[in-house]
């Protein structure tokens, strides 16, 4: 699939075969393996001697060990970069034309996707198993909250048999947590909570979201809307939504990523407010509400703006 000659979108720019873009940008992998589908490189991102920068050519998705942060090609070129989102378009223009970079194509990988890959659902149900329930207290969420949102998902992945906190997107598919895995099933996609209210509040991944109830124990839940992305990768999908409001808070992870999109965010008008001011010295909600007691003793009051 060609990309054509449109203007780099932000949609266009998560399309990108990552592993072209490295060779035309002088870097070769320095390993391939699992059938050509997994290739590793010496970090683009940083000066390194053992190869630690992997791409996972069945998803088109990055990560480096050394930095312990990946994604999708999106949030590699913010990186690589270092600019802000509205700026990310004219810099790829200006260094290749629309034909230069290819597009990521799955169905090269369509056997290795069905056979080594792919996610199976096998069973939905409440939350059950010690192991889960212990992982949630070690990232202080009430059962009882996670309890109203999530459910306990069995699946199967590469022959083996796994289980996690599920939590369902708009389309149908679940982001799965457990201790040791963070895992999607197909297909992909935002979760809105609608309530029909004027307000809402935007959150990077489920785990801050229920951090935020957990916040927030005797707010009526349909006092303001509700946004997971599932990924950062997925705000401009969840743009018609917000744009519905007329105050959106955001609860943005405080890497790369998630601030770069809440500066696209915030410059998109006066409706978007920042919330991430709260855990700035975390990564996200999820590990302030878990090192809560390391927070300054001067008590800060989480405000819900709804």
């Amino acid at each position: 699939m060609d990309i054509g000659a449109e203007y780099f979108s932000l949609s266009k720019l998560r399309e990108i075969d990552l592993t072209c873009f490295l060779e035309l940008e002088g870097f070769d992998p320095v390993a391939r393996r699992k059938q050509d589908t997994d290739w590793w490189y010496l970090s683009p991102l940083r000066e390194e001697k053992t190869a630690s920068f992997h791409v996972d050519r069945l998803t088109n998705e990055w990560y480096d060990f050394g930095l312990g942060a990946g994604g999708n090609p999106l949030d590699f070129f913010l990186r690589y970069y270092g600019c802000d989102i509205p700026g990310l378009p004219e810099i790829l223009g200006r260094r290749y034309s629309m034909h230069a970079l290819q597009a990521f194509e799955p169905e090269r990988f369509a056997a290795e996707l069905r056979n080594e890959s792919r996610l199976a659902v096998k069973n939905v149900r409440p939350l059950y198993a010690y192991p889960l329930k212990n992982y949630l207290h070690e990232r202080s969420i009430p059962i009882s909250v996670a309890d109203a949102f999530c459910k306990e998902v069995s699946y199967e992945v590469a022959g083996r048999s796994c289980y996690g906190i599920g939590f369902q997107n708009d389309a149908g598919g679940w982001e799965i947590r457990n201790k040791n895995f963070k895992r999607s099933s197909s297909p992909k996609d935002i979760t809105c909570l609608v309530h029909g209210a004027a307000a809402a509040h935007v959150f990077e991944g489920f785990m801050d979201f229920l951090s935020w109830r957990t916040l927030h124990p005797y707010t009526d839940p349909c006092s303001a809307d509700v946004l997971v992305l599932n990924g950062a990768g997925l705000f401009e999908r969840a743009l018609p939504f917000l744009e519905r409001h007329e105050r959106v808070h955001l609860w943005l992870d405080r890497d790369v990523t998630g601030l770069a999109y809440r500066d696209y965010a915030l410059s998109l008008g006066s409706r978007y407010v920042d919330e991430s001011g709260l855990y700035e010295r975390f990564k996200d909600l999820n590990e302030w509400l878990q090192h809560k007691g390391e927070t300054p003793k001067v008590r800060q009051k989480v405000g819900l703006h709804v």
